[in-house]
Order: C-alpha cells, then structure tokens, then sequence
C-alpha cells in the first residue's frame, strides 16, 4: 500500500526561511509543500483553502495573530495540525499556542532536519516540542505538592496518559485497550486529578518534563 503524502503549508515572513524549509521538506518523497503565507491572513486562507495536513505557523508575523489562526482552525470541520516555528519559548506563548489547539512547537534555531521529523510526527497525531521547551515548563510538573504526583498513577493510567501524548482522543484509545469509552473518561479524570492539571495539553507536558513520554519520537 503507498503511503500517503503529507502535504504541508509554510507560513513565514521571511523568504530565506521559507525557502530554507522548502528545502529541506522538498528531499523527502513523503512531504510535499502545496503553499507559502508572508502573514496571519494567508496562513489561514491557505490552510483553509487547500487542506493541507500540515501547517508550519511562525508566531511573528503581519496580520492575523499566530494564536487567533490556530483557534480559527481548530474551529473547521477538516482542520490542519498546526506546527508552531519560532524563536520564542517563554511559558506564556507556549502554553497559549499548545492550549488553542497547536500539535506542535519547533524553535528555528533546531537544525533543519528536525522539522521533517516533526512533521512526520504530528500528521501521524503524536504531539511534538522541541527538547529546549521542557525547562519553561516546569511549572506544570512542580503543581503537584508532596510526593512527585505520577508517582500516585496507577500503571493502567500511565498507559492511558502515554497514548493520549500520541495524540489519541478517548475513542481511539478505548478501542485500542478493549473497553469502553467511559472508562477511558474516568481514567483522564483521575489523571487531571492526581497530576493537579485541567486540560490534556497541561497532562501530557507534565508527563513530558517528568520523561513519562517522548514527544519527539516519530
């Protein structure tokens, strides 16, 4: 069976970085890019015109707001995975630009090759942040008081926390562990619970800083 092409939007206003990443995603048969945005506006009217699978959003540029692009889309009913490219990791953006609904975040200064696998990795559904976001994180994994809280996560909800850093929505992983959805729910919960989170985003950077999960794996 052939593999599907995944095929990518870029959205920069830089031509040298827009160039440089076309590029590189061009030496590999698996990625084709189907259009380049130089603002916000474009970003969107791209993605939301050809579909693509993927799209590399840079957070500084005319027009639309990063964040306000990857809200918008999130909104669709085919949206891209959008994959943050930026200079900035500060707390505040990554958490803002994770919690509206991006799939990843890539700092520019990471070499080339890392986007491909980026972006292999997010249009397969896994969640991806490049290895410098972890320390600005911190203070997800420091909510918990006491004892190091994944410690209180039974193994059943280390497996269910694993697969939701793939990605996976409840269904998915209910059909994959062999019971039903509302069992998956009442795992998540307990996870937010022990781990003093609200949101997926917020379990899986926790598990992430505490190296539960890797999210650069392909």
């Amino acid at each position: 069976m052939v593999s599907k092409v995944i095929q990518v939007v870029i959205a920069d206003d830089h031509p040298i970085v827009r160039s440089g990443i076309h590029t590189e995603l061009a030496n590999h048969s698996d990625i084709h890019v189907v259009g380049e945005a130089t603002n916000g506006d474009e970003a969107f009217q791209l993605a939301n015109t050809l579909h693509p699978d993927i799209l590399l959003l840079d957070i500084n540029m005319p027009g639309l707001r990063a964040v306000d692009v990857v809200k918008r889309l999130s909104e669709l009913p085919a949206a891209p995975r959008v994959i943050v490219l930026t200079v900035l990791e500060d707390e505040e953006h990554v958490t803002s630009l994770l919690s509206a609904g991006a799939k990843g975040y890539i700092l520019k200064d990471e070499p080339p090759t890392v986007i491909t696998g980026a972006v292999r990795a997010v249009a397969q559904g896994s969640l991806w942040l490049s290895a410098g976001i972890g320390r600005v994180i911190g203070h997800l994994a420091d909510s918990a008081s006491g004892e190091a809280a994944e410690k209180t996560l039974t193994p059943r909800e280390l497996e269910v926390l694993r697969m939701m850093a793939r990605g996976w929505n409840n269904s998915k992983i209910a059909r994959d562990m062999c019971v039903t959805e509302a069992t998956i729910k009442f795992h998540v919960g307990n996870i937010y619970h022990k781990l003093s989170v609200t949101s997926r985003v917020e379990a899986v950077l926790y598990a992430a800083r505490r190296a539960l999960v890797d999210l650069n794996s392909e």
